[in-house]
């Protein structure tokens, strides 16, 4: 099982990026998907889930209104659309696959990505 993270990079605040998840060695469209973020001497944190559907998708209050979490069953891949960025959404962010609730726990998810960094400057 893998999960493949990308899309980082330096981004002036107010800018945007899209981070994609290209998975493998699982059913994709049977997971909740979920990104969380690590900022420098900070623990992980909830970003963003959708459940396996699309109907169903939850922001962590800092990010509501400017990311959009999105799924493509077809092509198993996860997206995180980021607008408006800030200098405080600078971080490592991982995508994960999720086999319980509630999705905003990281206890909910068994399978890791590596990350890609999101720098924002000011």
């Amino acid at each position: 099982v893998q999960l493949q993270a990308s899309g980082g990079g330096l981004v002036q605040a107010g800018g945007s990026l899209r981070l994609s998840c290209a998975t493998s060695g699982r059913t994709f469209g049977s997971y909740v998907m979920g990104w969380f973020r690590q900022a420098p001497g900070k623990e992980r944190e909830f970003v963003a889930s959708i459940t396996r559907s699309d109907g169903d998708t939850r922001y962590a209050d800092s990010v509501k209104g400017r990311f959009t979490i999105s799924r493509d069953n077809a092509k198993n891949t996860l997206y995180l659309q980021m607008n408006s960025l800030k200098r405080e959404d600078t971080a490592v962010y991982y995508c994960a696959f999720g086999f319980t609730w509630p999705p905003s726990s990281q206890r909910s998810y068994d399978v890791w990505g590596q990350g890609t960094l999101v720098t924002v400057s000011s």
